[in-house]
């Protein structure tokens, strides 16, 4: 009796999830809704937006997915929980911030040059998009895929600034490393995206970032694939998914929002001069 009474005394493994991040900890045996509640805001904080509301959700083993938690749920063994938007607010839905707001430059390397279509107005787009980020402040986070055998991103994208620059063979960006410095961005909610592939890299990355509860935003202007069925027909799969498919212009206007910004002028000068009108907006 006495080593069943110690053993119980010992706290519960259980790894506890939020938006894009994941952290292992424990909690007393027969914690129930109200101490998972405080062990979410003790570990993520300013992370968690207290005006919304959420759920915690268990994950199972036997439907493959996570589900609500039972009334009266308490732990008693090694799981995983979640902590899930349970409505979405709609006054925010597809607006885009400059202090919510991450910009993902995905594999803009040297080596995809010749195979990728339209690639030198991307990289046009891919500029604009860097520089207005610069202006406004807005952290940019630039994946390498294999760089060893793939070379690095293109020279005429300046990365003076970025806050994560890191070499990957996963095809989506969602590593260890992007979970880290997108962990210190207080308050983040979405994601602004483009690059290379479209139907690889992009949308891997764009569905794990939606599975993680943050908006994404794909700018079709600034992303491409080798074949332009492949393109077409993911950002029509992500635009069902409830990813917003957007323009360069679209977005650097929307983050400043009004002729009154003090930022307004410098990201006029910017898209003074049209994106090119290339052959992206071809169906095949």
């Amino acid at each position: 009796m006495a080593d069943v009474q110690h053993s119980n005394n010992k706290h519960v493994p259980v790894l506890f999830s939020f938006s894009v991040f994941s952290r292992p900890s424990s909690v007393p045996p027969g914690s129930g809704y109200e101490v998972l509640i405080q062990k979410f805001l003790s570990i993520y904080g300013s992370q968690i937006d207290i005006h919304r509301k959420f759920v915690i959700q268990l994950f199972s083993d036997e439907w493959g997915q996570y589900i609500d938690l039972a009334k009266g749920f308490v732990i008693s063994e090694k799981c995983k929980l979640r902590l899930a938007p349970l409505q979405i607010d709609i006054t925010t839905l597809g607006n885009l911030s400059t202090s919510t707001t991450v910009f993902f430059c995905c594999d803009m390397q040297e080596r995809f040059r010749p195979a990728i279509k339209y690639f030198g107005d991307i990289i046009s787009v891919g500029q604009r998009l860097l520089q207005g980020a610069r202006i406004l402040g807005i952290p940019v986070i630039v994946s390498e895929q294999y760089p060893k055998g793939l070379g690095s991103t293109v020279q005429e994208m300046d990365l003076a600034g970025a806050k994560l620059v890191f070499p990957k063979t996963k095809f989506s960006m969602v590593l260890p490393e992007v979970e880290a410095a997108l962990a210190e961005i207080p308050g983040l909610r979405s994601v602004v995206l483009f690059g290379v592939e479209t139907h690889v890299c992009i949308q891997q990355t764009a569905l794990d970032l939606i599975g993680r509860g943050l908006e994404v935003h794909i700018v079709a202007d600034a992303s491409s694939s080798r074949s332009m069925m492949d393109r077409m027909f993911a950002l029509e799969r992500l635009a069902r998914t409830g990813i917003t498919v957007t323009t360069s212009e679209a977005v650097l206007l929307q983050l400043v929002a009004d002729k009154e910004h003090p930022k307004f002028k410098e990201i006029q000068s910017i898209i003074k001069v049209s994106a090119p009108e290339s052959g992206l907006m071809s169906k095949v």
